[in-house]
């Protein structure tokens, strides 16, 4: 939980009041630059998250092995690094382990063996997690980060518009992890989802509609707002180059959970024409979700949202949910738990259990172990 300061950009503080994404403290990016305030006066960045593989890659069809080779050798050296270190650890310890004085100071304190850092640092620097802090773009400077940009090819980047630190109901405003996990899962099955038409809900910032536009038909990547669709819509734009290739498109609509109907007001920005709902309808065999189960209200809605569209879908539809379990101390239970994802797990067994005579649903784990695409932090908890 966390609100960046008005004050001393480049080097943040934080408060308890709104809530920041690991992904914006912990990122690949070198540089988050600011580029503008907001309808609502939140400063907005542009961040540079990079991918493991072209378009170029994806479209001659290399296989996975092929394209995470680099990878794999990355991860075979980081291994030798640590056996490295480990026994150089191991040595210390023998050679400390010759008498009790030999681990304490001069003032009788403990001394503690630490694993050396230099190695790591000069052979493993990509697997290490820089803090970083948000810069400022000022005017008459926008060549300063000109070597940066011209590190970030075309194919090998995505360009996604966020904010940081934001209340409760702006999150989607942030990019979140899970997100990364389900572009992952579109990537290494890309033949699964290759022509589907697909409906994304709760697509905030759109990192997942654009990797799978890369390649899909059709995505409607819908959240509600006109703030978040309107930034969304902006990182469709800036990254129509990747979906080129395959001809994909995005459409970027409004749907609110916690209406029964789609948004056909022609006044509204992001509302729904009658053919594009006839479209979703009769094609549509693709809905995923990431990182949308933080709030009971919410999670209900949705189901009751995924229920009311798969019931009017012509065809079968696979559903696909991720989501990282946050673990928060309760004074109610006196423990750690995980409220949100049990809460999730109990409405998806309550949706597996339904019967109604007209739908059956059936859930699958998918085990998070498949190559990753994107360059991020995959933890335990995804």
């Amino acid at each position: 939980m966390a609100e960046l300061a008005e004050k001393e950009m480049d080097n943040p503080t934080f408060r308890s009041d709104t809530v920041l994404s690991d992904v914006h403290l912990h990122c690949p990016s070198k540089r988050h630059l600011m580029v503008r305030l907001n309808a609502v006066g939140q400063p907005v960045f542009l961040s540079y998250f990079k991918l493991l593989w072209s378009t170029e890659d994806l479209a001659s069809g290399k296989h996975v092995r092929e394209i995470t080779t680099g990878r794999e050798q990355q991860s075979r050296s980081g291994d030798e690094l640590c056996d490295k270190d480990r026994s150089i650890v191991k040595e210390e310890g023998e050679l400390n382990s010759e008498g009790v004085e030999a681990l304490l100071d001069d003032d009788g304190d403990l001394e503690v063996v630490r694993r050396p850092r230099s190695a790591s640092n000069l052979q493993a620097e990509d697997l290490l997690r820089d803090i970083v802090c948000p810069v400022i773009l000022m005017k008459g400077k926008e060549d300063a980060f000109e070597d940066e940009e011209q590190e970030c090819t075309c194919s090998n980047v995505v360009k996604i518009e966020h904010t940081m630190a934001t209340p409760l109901e702006d999150v989607g405003k942030q990019v979140w992890r899970a997100a990364f996990l389900l572009a992952d899962y579109i990537l290494f099955q890309r033949d699964t989802f290759r022509g589907c038409s697909v409906l994304e809900l709760g697509g905030g910032t759109g990192i997942t509609s654009i990797i799978m536009g890369t390649v899909a038909k059709r995505v409607y990547c819908t959240d509600v707002g006109e703030d978040l669709l309107a930034m969304c819509e902006q990182n469709v734009a800036l990254n129509k180059h990747l979906m080129e290739p395959g001809g994909g498109e995005i459409k970027v609509k409004e749907l609110d959970w916690l209406k029964d109907e789609f948004c056909t007001d022609p006044e509204a920005p992001y509302s729904w024409s009658e053919e594009e709902i006839a479209d979703l309808l009769d094609h549509c065999s693709v809905i995923m979700a990431a990182d949308v189960f933080y709030d009971d209200d919410l999670t209900d809605a949705l189901f009751r949202t995924l229920y009311r569209i798969t019931h009017n879908l012509r065809n079968s539809c696979t559903v696909y949910l991720a989501l990282e379990k946050r673990l928060n101390f309760t004074l109610r239970h006196m423990d750690i738990t995980c409220e949100a994802y049990s809460h999730f797990r109990n409405t998806l067994n309550d949706l597996e259990n339904l019967q109604d005579g007209k739908m059956k649903y059936t859930v699958e784990h998918i085990k998070p172990d498949f190559c990753q695409f994107l360059v991020y932090e995959r933890i335990e908890q995804l």
